[in-house]
């Protein structure tokens, strides 16, 4: 590679960084294969400064992606001037832009223009579409940009994140699988090119254990997904379970107070380090079952009197400062995103998927950490609570807005 040669040859000091410049070059190029994203720059090694990396990488025309978060997994962030929160997406891409976009944190050519915007995605990337790797490489490309601007992006775990790496997948679509079979073929080739480099060694063969005989599709999402695969430790292994950003905690089915007790911090850390696959196969028992936190619906039924509001309370008020949680997972059709229990809990899984009930793209924009309002693709913005000004009172609006629908249907997702 002769720019490769005249880059190292005005740059001494980067002989030694031959394999890891070539290998995220491969990385840069499988990402743009696979999803059309390069993600960013990686960390710069101590004994290597910024400027001589970045001027190789220009010299090569390569912007090499970023692995992992580099900053670690947070469970704790102050309060957000602006806040917006997507429900579950389920592999539609298609929709995942549709709600960016009615959030005003992306343009038409998915770029992030929502400056210092925070958005939490609250779980449930996967199954049910054919768009799943897309969408994650999108929310990790848009992070990169926020960030820049002095926003963020965060992705959270859901149920379905967990059962994907535990190799459930009954909701995985053809489409789906298929798009996987295509991350493994270019994974593959990549690992191939990086071992052609004598200074990176043998490459871990991502199948291994897996049968052959198992479908091209299964065996490439088994390998992707399981713990220590290369998607679940790249990237769900820095999604958190539980976050709390100022006075809002978000988690995709519900916290309960044992989960409180057991410690935030503790969880997000101990299912990291599972995903990272130092802790076997299945992920940690709270992770499981109908009172799990990314399974319960406690706070979720569109029928408000079947919403356990006095454990909500409980909840809450074991958690220092905290005055609301946001949960997805439950399909609040056709309510739409709504509040219950005094707003202590908002419910913003609309069933945006066409895979789930095709729902109207609609995203909770928190303002100032207290004016809570529905932003939607069809309907004018909607008050759900202004906060002290307003004494705190909900304005729950004929535009679907109210939770007391007796006459909802039970729509699970």
């Amino acid at each position: 590679m002769p720019a490769m040669a005249e880059a190292l040859h005005k740059e001494p000091a980067l002989c030694g960084q031959v394999p890891s410049l070539f290998s995220s070059f491969v990385d840069s190029f499988v990402d743009y294969a696979v999803a059309g994203q390069v993600l960013g720059k990686p960390a710069v090694p101590p004994s290597v400064e910024t400027n001589a990396l970045d001027a190789a990488f220009t010299k090569l025309d390569v912007a090499p992606p970023v692995v992992g978060h580099g900053d670690g997994l947070r469970t704790w962030l102050p309060a957000a001037k602006r806040l917006i929160a997507i429900g579950d997406i389920h592999g539609d891409l298609a929709k995942a832009r549709a709600a960016l976009q009615v959030a005003q944190v992306i343009d038409e050519h998915d770029r992030w223009v929502g400056g210092e915007t925070v958005l939490v995605q609250v779980g449930d990337l996967f199954d049910r579409g054919g768009d799943e790797i897309k969408i994650l490489y999108l929310l990790e490309k848009l992070r990169g940009e926020a960030q820049k601007a002095g926003g963020d992006v965060h992705v959270m775990n859901g149920n379905h994140e967990i059962m994907n790496i535990e190799g459930d997948f009954r909701y995985a679509t053809r489409a789906g699988l298929e798009e996987f079979r295509g991350w493994a073929h270019w994974f593959s080739l990549g690992n191939i090119l990086k071992s052609k480099c004598a200074g990176l060694g043998q490459q871990v063969d991502i199948f291994h254990g897996i049968p052959d005989s198992y479908p091209p599709g299964l065996r490439a999402r088994m390998a992707a997904m399981r713990p220590g695969g290369p998607l679940a430790s790249r990237f769900l292994s820095k999604h958190p379970v539980v976050l709390v950003v100022g006075s809002s905690v978000f988690v995709h089915g519900g916290l309960l107070p044992e989960h409180v007790n057991y410690g935030l911090d503790r969880i997000n850390d101990e299912v990291s380090d599972w995903m990272l696959g130092t802790k076997g196969w299945k992920g940690p028992g709270y992770l499981h079952g109908a009172d799990a936190l990314v399974w319960t619906r406690k706070y979720s039924d569109v029928t408000e009197s079947r919403c356990d509001c006095e454990l909500l309370t409980r909840c809450l008020r074991s958690i220092d400062g905290v005055k609301r949680m946001v949960v997805g997972h439950t399909i609040q059709q056709p309510v739409g995103l709504n509040g219950a229990c005094d707003n202590k809990v908002i419910r913003v899984d609309v069933g945006l998927s066409k895979g789930c009930a095709d729902g109207m793209p609609q995203v909770l924009e928190i303002r100032g950490d207290k004016e809570l309002r529905v932003l939607s693709s069809r309907l004018p913005p909607s008050l759900i609570d202004a906060g002290a000004e307003n004494g705190g009172f909900a304005l729950k609006e004929k535009s679907g807005l109210a939770s007391l629908l007796v006459q909802a249907p039970q729509r699970y997702a």
